[in-house]
């Protein structure tokens, strides 16, 4: 609680969404000598410390970029495993969600994960659904090129059928078919892990989010690290584009 007290010294209110790429599980555990899957395990934990930290300090959504659709590339026995993770945490972190206040929301590409999978997925976000302390996004088996494909064949669809205008569509058309069509845009993306780029996450939601990149690797991500990205985030000028006062 210590970190809520600092912050609320600085000027100006939290951000409201707070978007994480977490990176850097694999060379966390390269560098201790362990399986790529020691380094995912720790890693779900930072999850928890980063949930946690969120909820404390009065960020009201928090997405995780936690596999992408380029992921799907990787090494079957390492996929394995992650989706091991992610079925033991589906079925055994409901509890402590709902504990937390926590509502939970997956995107991505369903269809590309086990029955079973999507099954669990969608009992959590029904148990969840009227949690109301922070709603935890996860990025599963997603690509925003992808979704923004998706999202622009939609429409098209509608407009090849007659129900809309080509040039009626706009910019907000195309961001109520996205997957988070119904979430504010992120207004702060940090990056674990030292790497300086987005990987094609939120690409268009993040068009006017800060970015901060740390070299902190995921599983060692803390809650000190989530409150200093917080307080640079209220040190900046976010202009939209505007000029300075």
């Amino acid at each position: 609680m210590a970190e809520a007290v600092l912050l609320q010294r600085d000027p100006g209110p939290p951000p409201v969404h707070v978007a994480i790429i977490m990176d850097g599980n694999g060379r966390w555990a390269r560098a201790r000598g362990l399986p790529r899957t020691a380094g995912h395990k720790r890693g779900a934990e930072a999850v928890k410390t980063a949930a946690e930290s969120a909820a404390q300090l009065g960020v009201q959504y928090l997405t995780l970029f936690g596999f992408s659709s380029e992921n799907w590339k990787r090494p079957r026995a390492e996929i394995s495993d992650l989706m091991g993770l992610l079925r033991y945490y589906l079925q055994n972190e409901l509890d402590y969600l709902c504990k937390q206040g926590v509502r939970l929301r997956v995107i991505g590409e369903r269809k590309r994960l086990a029955p079973d999978i999507v099954d669990l997925i969608e009992s959590a976000e029904r148990q969840t659904a009227g949690n109301c302390r922070l709603t935890l996004i996860i990025a599963l088996s997603y690509g925003s090129r992808a979704e923004i494909a998706d999202a622009s064949r939609r429409l098209a669809e509608r407009a090849a059928a007659g129900l809309l205008r080509p040039t009626d569509i706009d910019e907000g058309m195309l961001s109520e078919n996205l997957y988070t069509a119904d979430v504010p845009d992120p207004d702060l993306l940090i990056r674990t892990s030292g790497e300086q780029r987005i990987s094609n996450f939120l690409l268009w939601q993040l068009a006017y989010a800060e970015l901060i990149f740390l070299d902190t690797p995921w599983p060692d991500f803390s809650r000190e690290d989530f409150t200093e990205a917080l307080r640079e985030f209220r040190r900046r000028e976010r202009r939209y584009g505007a000029a300075s006062a």
